[in-house]
């Protein structure tokens, strides 16, 4: 059950005069933990990009620019990349930070039980050369490696082992959970978890400072009427993202501006691909429908897409066709076409496949992580409905949602995915459509366990070759692959809606993190 909190409740932690240099902001969700390397998710990555610092990061316009590494070369022809690093940059600490840094946090973030450890699979080696020099060795040339890491946040070595917080614990937490000693523009003074994280800033910060901030105040407010209410009273100077429905009236009101973009996400449906029965609903402990394509592909027939995109998005949205938007680099244009809405086709799909009189089965939802995540599970469980499906819809807040997932408690699933520093297709390949791999550190986030082996082949292939055509070749064919299997059911590509007051400056990325730097309050 949602809770309905008043503007004034929420906003008593934080109460006092708002003055020009304070900043107020809301968001749906609360970041699940301070700790860059335990949690892969946006919320916790956005956030932290904040306080803390990787090598390299993202510009304002998407593009790759220094950070604790002031330039970075190939090694050879493609055997891997030599970083220099920024020396006199100290942590929040004071600690200086140097090359033994950037060892502990890659062994760190590659560790067993970190949760981006996907993003150093082909890392075969980091060697210290001097103090502020460093060499990332790959298993064969990778020209998109430094784009990839822009979201590797850097921690300090001895401050992590004096709180025995030198591995991430996502599970039970550690004293990396709640604090931060990064290198970043802020540092926070207080986090109370689902309630509030207000930062200041960094007065040692390596950076030429762009803001006027001196407290920033976040609070998760779940409940969409709320915080539209906060911002229109003036309790909050930014909220993000705006309910569609309210945007219109928002921006006609004195005082707020309305910023619009396109994300770089695409929504999805996710299957238990390889679970031998159903675990939900009134078909609960049958065999699994879900491991035969036809049903996959009859789950794809029966969504109305354009529906969805103009009753909860009011065309403000995209449909999507591939694991990534036709913005990023990769998109397959051949492969551009997604399953048209046939409830006929659909069901004569099921009844190929055994199921002419339908079955039922589990859909989880989060309802706190992503704009109308509820009210689109609801749409998609009434459209499954006209076809003979069942639909046990459960939606739950994300700080449940993705141990659900991780524990394999789904028949099916709705997973949001943003390809990263990169803005490549190969990103949700290695960590969406990848046969999961420890060892190899592959799948990470291929909950379903979907797997097929040319993929798995191609992979590597795509991540070596320099010639784009060549490349675009090899990953138009595992486009083929995972559409003509329905490994995923693509839905649409998320739209972006914030709203400031208008005394407000700032930046929004298409990859909906929110940069405090960049903020400006007049």
């Amino acid at each position: 059950m949602t809770r309905l909190l008043t503007t004034a409740a929420i906003f008593a932690l934080a109460a006092g005069p708002l003055s020009a240099a304070e900043f107020r902001w809301a968001g749906q969700t609360d970041p699940q933990t301070m700790d860059p390397h335990a949690v892969s998710s946006a919320p916790v990555l956005g956030f932290l990009n904040n306080v803390y610092d990787g090598l390299v990061r993202m510009s304002k316009d998407m593009t790759l620019e220094p950070s604790l590494a002031t330039s970075w070369e190939p090694i050879g022809a493609g055997e891997g990349w030599r970083f220099a690093l920024r020396e006199g940059v100290t942590f929040h600490d004071g600690a200086a930070f140097d090359a033994e840094d950037v060892m502990f946090s890659y062994e760190r973030a590659s560790s067993e039980v970190a949760d981006v450890r996907s993003w150093f699979a082909s890392v075969t080696e980091v060697k210290v050369v001097d103090d502020f020099t460093v060499e990332i060795y790959t298993s064969a040339p990778n020209p998109l490696f430094p784009a990839s890491i822009a979201n590797w946040m850097m921690i300090d070595k001895g401050w992590s082992e004096a709180n025995d917080a030198a591995r991430p614990d996502k599970e039970s937490g550690n004293y990396a959970t709640l604090n931060v000693n990064g290198t970043g523009a802020f540092r926070v003074e207080d986090r109370q978890p689902g309630l509030s994280t207000t930062l200041v800033p960094n007065e040692n910060f390596w950076d030429e400072v762009e803001h006027n901030i001196t407290s920033a105040t976040f609070t998760p407010i779940q409940n969409s009427a709320t915080a539209v209410a906060a911002l229109l009273s003036g309790d909050v100077d930014f909220v993000e993202p705006v309910p569609i429905q309210d945007a219109a009236r928002l921006e006609a009101s004195d005082g707020i501006n309305i910023i619009r973009g396109i994300e770089t996400r695409v929504l999805m449906l996710g299957f238990a691909h390889q679970a031998d029965t159903l675990k939900y609903g009134r078909s609960a402990g049958e065999a699994n429908p879900f491991k035969d394509v036809r049903v996959r592909e009859a789950v794809a027939k029966a969504i109305n897409t354009d529906a969805i995109l103009q009753t909860i998005w009011r065309g403000n949205a995209q449909a999507a066709s591939q694991l990534v938007t036709p913005a990023m680099s990769g998109y397959s244009k051949v492969h551009d076409a997604r399953p048209a809405f046939d409830v006929e086709g659909a069901r004569a799909l099921l009844a190929e496949a055994g199921y002419a009189d339908g079955f039922g089965f589990g859909l989880k939802c989060p309802n706190d992580r992503y704009p109308n995540d509820e009210s689109v599970c609801q749409a998609i469980t009434a459209m499954l409905a006209q076809i003979g499906i069942d639909v046990e819809l459960e939606a739950m807040p994300v700080s449940n949602y993705w141990p659900e997932l991780r524990e394999d408690n789904f028949d099916m699933y709705l997973l949001g995915w943003s390809p990263g520093g990169s803005m490549d297709h190969e990103h949700p390949l290695r960590f969406l459509a990848s046969t999961p791999n420890e060892e190899k550190r592959l799948g990470s986030w291929n909950f379903g366990d979907y797997s097929n082996a040319r993929l798995d082949e191609l992979l590597p292939m795509i991540q070596a070759e320099l010639d784009p055509a060549a490349r675009q070749a090899m990953i138009d064919e595992v486009v083929g692959l995972y559409q003509s299997e329905h490994a995923y059911v693509p839905l649409y590509v998320q739209p972006l809606v914030w709203g400031t007051q208008d005394n407000i400056e700032m930046t929004q990325r298409p990859d909906n993190f929110f940069i405090l730097r960049w903020v400006t309050v007049n």
